[in-house]
This record gives structure tokens, sequence and C-alpha cells, in this order.
């Protein structure tokens, strides 16, 4: 699987270096309008293909992020009952989900979807 970047990178490389040797023949003084126009015209193309190919590279070798949280606590703890404040029953602590962070549960009961928040200890 290493082998791709590497090809994709030289691949991309001489893409680059064809669409700069175009660009700079179309300056030629020597050139018609319409050829300099031509190898413009391909100068672009090259170029464009050498970014969708570093796009690409990208997008297949890329990994995944993984993000891991854990709570440390310093002493005991107990757990509270967590009640819903729509209808008041009583939901399992299994089913909070963490979303971006902000852990959220449904009401089993009543269907509400609310954010868990724990109470000052004063």
């Amino acid at each position: 699987m290493r082998i791709l970047p590497i090809l994709g990178g030289v691949a991309a490389t001489v893409l680059f270096f064809f669409a700069v040797i175009f660009a700079l023949a179309s300056s030629y003084s020597g050139l018609t309008a319409q050829a300099a126009q031509g190898r413009l015209i391909t100068s672009a193309i090259l170029f464009i293909v050498g970014l969708s190919v570093i796009v690409g590279i990208y997008y297949t070798t890329r990994k995944p992020k993984t993000v891991i949280q854990r709570l440390e606590v310093s002493g005991e703890m107990k757990a509270a009952q967590i009640k819903c404040p729509n209808c008041g029953g009583l939901i399992n602590a299994d089913q909070i989900k963490i979303t971006e962070g902000v852990p959220y549960v449904k009401c089993p009961y009543c269907g509400t979807t609310f954010e868990v928040t724990e109470e000052p200890k004063w």
C-alpha cells in the first residue's frame, strides 16, 4: 500500500513538469496564436490532472482519526439516578450517547432527547 503514494507523487511531479514546459513553450515568439493557445490549454489540463492525482492519493491513503475519551475520578463515585425532565421517567445509564463531546439521552417513555448535565453539589 506504500507504493501508491510514491507512484502518485512521481506521476504528479511529471505532470506538473510538463505543465510548466507547455506553459513556457506557449510564449515562444515563433508560434501562431492558435498553436500558443493549444499549448496553454494542454498546460492547464496537465496541471489539473496533476492536482487530481494528489487529491486522489490523499483521500485513498489517509487514516481515520480515533477519539478515545477517558474519565478519571479521584475517589468513590455513586451513580445518581437520571430522570427525564419531561415525564420524570428513570433513564438507564446505558442509553447515554456522546455526540460531539456532549452526553445526550433519549427517554424511552416519552421520546424526549435531552442533554445530561451534572448538577452542582452545593
